[in-house]
């Protein structure tokens, strides 16, 4: 019988990590022999300079090295290798991730990405009543708040929708929220993005919650967007349900993500769909992905030791300083909207922008389209926010500083035409 040793490394993933320069204990963000040493280990297209790298994020060398051994593996071994070790080999995985995350085994399950998370959460909160309220806010994923809505008939509670202060500062988005909370006092249910992803904008989620659970409301935080792009535990959340991808800013494969349910909250999510596979009292409960790409989720270990070694406080640097280098470039400039304060707080890689009056699906589209065709850069249009669409620039950890000064030049001359 096949053995599974979730320990093993290829030799050129060992070598790679080995020749990682140390993480500079100063000057960090700004490194950029660090940088380019972490560059070496992503292959990229040269088509275009890619600043959309919101989507997913790219796997490194050594971890796809690592993605493409274990793919073999389950392709030439098949069932003699997954079922007489699924049970093991799942509980390392998530032990792993568990212990990345900052909380217990028995707090997290594994997913197919975030979104597959929220909805399972959104959809098995049974702590509404009819006539009670949900919150959620014009930043949240799309799909997540049409989940929120689907409640009224669901459980014939009233969604409200927030808009999020703009420009948003740390006191008005508390203020914002509290004012919500006392003008509904039944709000029973609370959606918050920890980075909000169309604009980057980081929501202050820790007080919200806090705020909200005063307030009799259960917390449901996406952080799909923040895990790995800043350096936080999960716990440090402050709330009991938390949507996590590995495959963003973490650098696992696509169709890696998680999902967090404090222990103390495991039974107001009812077990998925009447599962019965598991205890009511086991998370696992909670969640029925069917068959995942076991590769994938194989590989995870890989990418959390890599995530390790660059560490999540280098890449938090690293990429607000790439997101500061062009923001400070371009927020003096007329007809030029940056839609993410300069409060490190409240802001990370990810930020949006919009042309003045360019608020539509259509305006957008255009803008990322003479970014592409006009400067070689690559950036998406994002819809969700109340004032109208923008534009999303996200650059990743090898994302070099020449690559955002072309991004600069672009806008320069697209506000210039106005």
């Amino acid at each position: 019988m096949p053995e599974l040793d979730l320990d093993y490394r290829l030799p050129e993933f060992d070598a790679a990590l080995a020749d990682l320069p140390a993480t500079p204990t100063s000057g960090l963000a700004n490194d950029e022999h660090y940088w380019s040493a972490v560059r070496a280990l992503y292959r990229q297209s040269d088509e275009l300079i890619n600043l959309e790298h919101g989507f997913w994020g790219a796997m490194a060398e050594p971890v796809k090295a690592m993605f493409h051994h274990w793919t073999e593996r389950i392709n030439c071994e098949t069932t003699l290798l997954v079922r007489p070790h699924w049970s093991a080999m799942m509980d390392t995985v998530r032990g792993e991730v568990a212990a990345a995350m900052g909380c217990g085994i028995d707090e997290i399950e594994l997913t197919r990405n975030a979104t597959e998370a929220l909805l399972a959460l959104i959809s098995g909160y049974n702590r509404l009543e009819p006539g009670d309220t949900v919150l959620y806010s014009d930043l949240d994923y799309p799909c997540a708040k049409d989940a929120m809505e689907w409640l009224r008939q669901r459980r014939g509670v009233t969604p409200v929708h927030l808009t999020i202060p703009e420009p948003a500062t740390r006191e008005n988005v508390l203020d914002a929220y509290a004012r919500a909370l006392r003008a509904h006092p039944r709000t029973r249910l609370v959606l918050l993005s920890h980075v909000c992803f169309a604009t980057g904008l980081v929501l202050p989620v820790s007080e919200i919650a806090a705020m909200a659970e005063a307030a009799g409301a259960g917390v449901i935080v996406d952080a799909a967007h923040s895990w790995g792009q800043l350096d936080f535990d999960v716990p440090s959340l402050g709330a009991p349900f938390v949507a996590l991808n590995l495959h963003k800013w973490i650098g696992a494969p696509l169709g890696c993500g998680a999902v967090h349910i404090r222990l103390d909250s495991l039974d107001a999510i009812d077990p998925y769909l009447g599962d019965r596979s598991w205890p009511a009292d086991d998370i696992r409960s909670r969640i029925h992905t069917g068959s995942p790409n076991f590769a994938a989720w194989l590989t995870v270990p890989a990418a959390l030791q890599l995530h390790r070694k660059i560490g999540a406080h280098a890449k938090e640097a690293r990429l607000r300083a790439l997101r500061n280098a062009w923001v400070g470039s371009v927020r003096e400039l007329p007809g030029v909207e940056v839609l993410t304060p300069d409060d490190p707080s409240m802001v990370a890689g990810i930020t949006a922008f919009r042309l003045h009056g360019r608020k539509s699906k259509a305006d957008n589209d255009a803008i990322v389209g003479a970014l592409r065709e006009r400067f070689g850069v690559f950036t998406v249009a994002r819809v969700g926010p109340d004032s109208g669409d923008v534009v999303r620039v996200t650059p990743a950890v090898f994302t070099r500083m020449q690559d955002v000064e072309r991004l600069i030049e672009g806008l320069g001359v697209l506000a210039r035409e106005g």
